[in-house]
């Protein structure tokens, strides 16, 4: 049973990354009905520009958290308003293959400017564990925990009591009654990909103690792609917790089935909800309130 719960709580803080990721995808979705296949790609970015607070600049770890995000938030602002804003209303697939493209274009510039090799960096949580009798659990998966728990909390409050949270929530439901009613949509848009890009940026700096940070961290994207789907698209909640699951199976998989299964495990869930659940765990079919 240790052994079980000990897998239970890696493969959620592993979920919790994918849950972060998939929650960018969604964030963007129902605001803009864009999808950003470059949202693993702004982790990345974000989990670099901690790296060069921490090792360039020399700042303490959570300064160069704050810093990364901040950072973040600011390109994700930017990216909308200078770049997302010339293709909107025009085909989907076309808005597919530029996020594609700029997944591309991050990459290279990442590679140009940190290089093509590994890095790290140190945190309070590094290499640290909680014991609980024979339980052993890792800091840096408590802090994944813990963080993704915070996160989601602080998001609920920014949509449920802010003013600029209810009226993004409008633009969601419908933007061009929300434009009839003096909301900002454009800059709304704007700040919904600076909200996405920043939390990126804590999704990349939360999984830099697991991983050592490369030019293709970006790439489990495509993974949290699937925890969105699994929990319905346009669900926030359903981001997370189809992460968790995905991370979940994973970890499961990577135990008690051959060798590459783990590899794979998030792809068949995808193609499994796809064919017989296509709407997701906590999907909406067809409504939305004005």
């Amino acid at each position: 049973m240790t052994e079980l719960a000990q897998q239970l709580i890696n493969g959620a803080a592993a979920g919790c990354i994918y849950g972060l990721i998939a929650l960018g995808f969604v964030l963007i979705y129902k605001a803009t009905e864009m999808v950003n296949f470059a949202q693993g790609d702004l982790m990345m970015l974000g989990a670099f520009v901690a790296l060069s607070l921490i090792a360039g600049a020399g700042l303490n770890y959570w300064l160069a958290f704050a810093g990364a995000i901040f950072v973040m938030a600011i390109f994700g602002y930017l990216l909308d308003a200078v770049v997302l804003r010339r293709v909107i209303g025009q085909p989907q697939f076309a808005i597919v293959m530029l996020t594609i493209g700029l997944g591309f274009v991050f990459r290279s510039a990442a590679s140009m400017i940190w290089g093509t090799e590994t890095r790290g960096f140190e945190t309070p949580f590094t290499g640290g564990v909680v014991r609980l009798g024979n339980f052993i659990i890792a800091d840096v998966n408590i802090s994944i925990i813990v963080g993704t728990a915070l996160l989601c909390l602080a998001l609920y409050a920014f949509f449920r009591f802010t003013r600029i949270g209810i009226a993004m929530q409008a633009v969601s439901q419908n933007q061009l009654a929300a434009y009839y009613m003096g909301i900002p949509v454009k800059t709304i848009f704007s700040l919904i990909w600076a909200i996405s890009a920043g939390v990126a940026a804590v999704a990349g700096i939360l999984l830099a103690p697991v991983v050592l940070i490369d030019v293709n961290i970006g790439l489990i994207g495509l993974k949290a792609f699937a925890a969105a789907v699994l929990g319905g698209f346009g669900s926030i909640p359903g981001a997370v917790v189809g992460g968790i699951i995905i991370g979940i199976i994973e970890q499961f998989s990577g135990i008690y089935l051959k060798e590459g299964f783990k590899d794979i495990a998030a792809y068949v869930v995808i193609l499994a909800v796809l064919i017989f659940y296509p709407q997701g765990m906590f999907g909406a079919v067809g409504r939305k309130r004005v």
